[in-house]
């Protein structure tokens, strides 16, 4: 069984949606079993609160709940946890890096580096465009488990 974890910085917009997104994906092509899909934060701004109801809204459109998630925050002991820990945008990645202690095993990426566009995901907390998160985390989750199914070949 592959773990992964999504990082963003509250664990309430971007990060639940990359989660909820790629276990919709991996159920309805009936690989729901290979996976264990979690999400947590680089900051304790959020800890407790449940799922930003924008991003709630946007996955209830595609028929996917958040119901019961709340926000967790990354540790040091998640390293050890996860085959991979995967961020939103450059900035999680070092905030990532700081609460691990490193990357010895190159665990530690950025969702959209699996795609043929590399880039940061930008947070809908400022920007409020929950659907491009949605079409980016989208791209990237679908970009992941493409990466992942050539590895297991």
């Amino acid at each position: 069984m592959t773990s992964i974890l999504f990082v963003c910085l509250g664990n309430i917009c971007r990060s639940p949606m990359a989660e909820f997104v790629f276990r919709d994906l991996v159920q309805k092509r009936g690989l729901g079993d290979r996976f264990h899909i979690a999400s947590a934060a680089t900051s304790a701004e959020e800890l407790g609160n449940p799922v930003h109801p924008g991003t709630r809204r946007r996955l209830a459109r595609e028929g996917i709940s958040t119901a019961g998630k709340t926000a967790v925050q990354l540790t040091r002991r998640d390293y050890g946890r996860y085959d991979l820990l995967i961020g939103m945008e450059q900035r999680n990645l070092s905030a990532m890096l700081r609460i691990l202690g490193g990357d010895p095993q190159g665990k530690v990426r950025r969702l959209l580096d699996f795609t043929g566009s590399p880039r940061d995901i930008s947070d809908p907390w400022y920007t409020g465009d929950f659907d491009r998160t949605y079409d980016d985390v989208w791209e990237g989750c679908l970009g992941l488990l493409e990466y992942l199914e050539a590895e297991s070949r």
